[in-house]
């Protein structure tokens, strides 16, 4: 049990024990937040784990402020703001190390009619994977997080304005032994109590800022690291609190100082378990591999806000900065917007251009339906761009600001096709609303520049 998920099986026995008291069921909402109830573990054993439980639906219409926005088809104030069910799913159940006593379970959103709540993330990545299914095709993924540390406590950061918010470093410290060792009681709490949570750990390493690390989770089917990365994310915010600390996933903290991405490596296995991505009778890369990487080349731009949800998100996009502009390809190349690695059943794509504030089930479906279109298509793979890819000619960027996405997903027709023209509506929408609410802010930074001097 130390260093695997829970079974429903072990749940009355660990209840016995005295070790599980509460289960948490949730759900990730449009950002990748976890949303839901904590029940008592004897209730939920013996109702909850079957029947499920009901949470408003407006949880997938509010913004970051949980406040209802207006104009969503889903859900809105003259629908009456009715329940959602959430349906447990036992192979998402783990133990929580870092809250002692407690499980949680991750859900699947139904109507009241019973049917499936289409713009509902997980539901959107598991229909992704059923159409690779269909292929013979079985996704395998993995992320890799970036997120900076700050002296602090996150009341204590929102108490000061988030005015004079000190990282853990004062230097730059990218692969540096020494700079994390002063991270390292929190760190070493990460790669420990993970597994525990049934999320192996590769490793963590320092970023190229001040007090920014990244940690490596280790690759298994697509919705599995989903699951593994919101959760991820949850749990070293709640370690990062234990030990005075605020950990943050935000793109771009500081135009001083470098963006945090979620690099996400894609490879898929065929129905007997090789990497399809691989010839091995030729010792290269297959014909699938190249027209899947096309497919998410063509496709970059048009599914941009899965990539990039926020406002702050485009300003990571920055030349030589090691956040891609350029939607282009090379084999182990970090300026290019797709990076190719390893060989054999290790060969993969690397997808550098989503932000760690991604909603990983958007990001994951997003991928995959580029990259089966592709497939379907037979595209074929355009030429490597060797070199430093922030300066060459000719290449397609990456959209360059939240409403440059927006259109970009609107005038495309894949995502309609792959996921259904009620999501594509909804999150365009979303993507609008996000918009406005920091349009109509005056920021410290205007208040700066013009308050005396314009």
């Amino acid at each position: 049990m130390a260093e695997e998920k829970a079974a429903a099986s072990d749940l009355s026995r660990l209840v016995d024990e005295g070790k599980l008291d509460t289960v948490i069921a949730a759900f990730p909402d449009h950002y990748g937040r976890l949303m839901g109830k904590r029940i008592p573990a004897d209730y939920f054993i013996e109702n909850v784990m079957q029947a499920g439980i009901h949470a408003c639906d407006y949880l997938l219409t509010c913004d970051m402020e949980m406040e209802p926005l207006p104009g969503f088809a889903f859900s809105s104030w003259d629908q009456g703001y009715g329940d959602m069910q959430l349906k447990p799913d036992p192979a998402s159940l783990r133990l929580l190390p870092w809250l002692p006593g407690s499980a949680l379970v991750l859900c699947d959103l139904f109507t009241g009619k019973g049917d499936p709540v289409e713009i509902s993330p997980r539901r959107i990545l598991q229909r992704q994977i059923g159409a690779c299914h269909q292929r013979g095709l079985f996704p395998i993924m993995a992320s890799e997080l970036e997120f900076y540390l700050f002296e602090g406590s996150a009341a204590e950061l929102a108490g000061r304005g988030f005015r004079e918010i000190v990282p853990t470093t004062s230097y730059l410290i990218d692969y540096d032994i020494l700079g994390t060792t002063r991270d390292e009681d929190f760190l070493k709490d990460v790669r420990t109590m993970m597994p525990q949570a049934g999320i192996p750990v590769e490793g963590s390493k320092g970023e190229w800022g001040r007090g920014q690390h990244e940690v490596n989770l280790r690759y298994c089917g697509a919705l599995e690291m989903a699951d593994r990365h919101v959760i991820f994310k949850q749990g070293v915010k709640l370690l990062a609190g234990k030990h005075g600390r605020t950990v943050t996933f935000m793109s771009k903290v500081s135009h001083l100082a470098a963006g945090s991405s979620c690099h996400i490596h894609t490879s898929l296995k065929d129905s007997s378990g090789q990497n399809a991505f691989w010839d091995n009778q030729a010792g290269q890369t297959s014909p699938l591999f190249g027209s899947f990487l096309a497919g998410c080349m063509r496709h970059a731009g048009h599914f941009s806000i899965f990539f990039a949800p926020t406002v702050n998100s485009y300003k990571r996009y920055r030349s030589s900065s090691f956040a891609p502009v350029s939607i282009a390809w090379d084999n182990d190349n970090r300026t290019c917007g797709f990076r190719v690695v390893g060989s054999g059943q290790s060969a993969r794509i690397e997808n550098r251009i989503p932000g760690a504030d991604v909603n990983p089930y958007l990001a994951f479906a997003a991928t995959l339906a580029a990259g089966l279109d592709g497939i379907e298509r037979k595209l074929d793979l355009p030429a490597p761009v060797s070199g430093n890819a922030y300066q060459t000619a000719g290449v397609a960027r990456v959209p360059a600001t939240l409403p440059d996405a927006t259109r970009s997903l609107s005038t495309g027709i894949l995502a309609t096709e792959a996921f259904g023209r009620e999501v594509v509506e909804h999150f365009r929408h979303l993507a609008e609303m996000e918009q406005a609410a920091i349009d109509n802010q005056v920021s410290d930074s205007e208040l700066r520049r013009y308050l005396e001097r314009i």
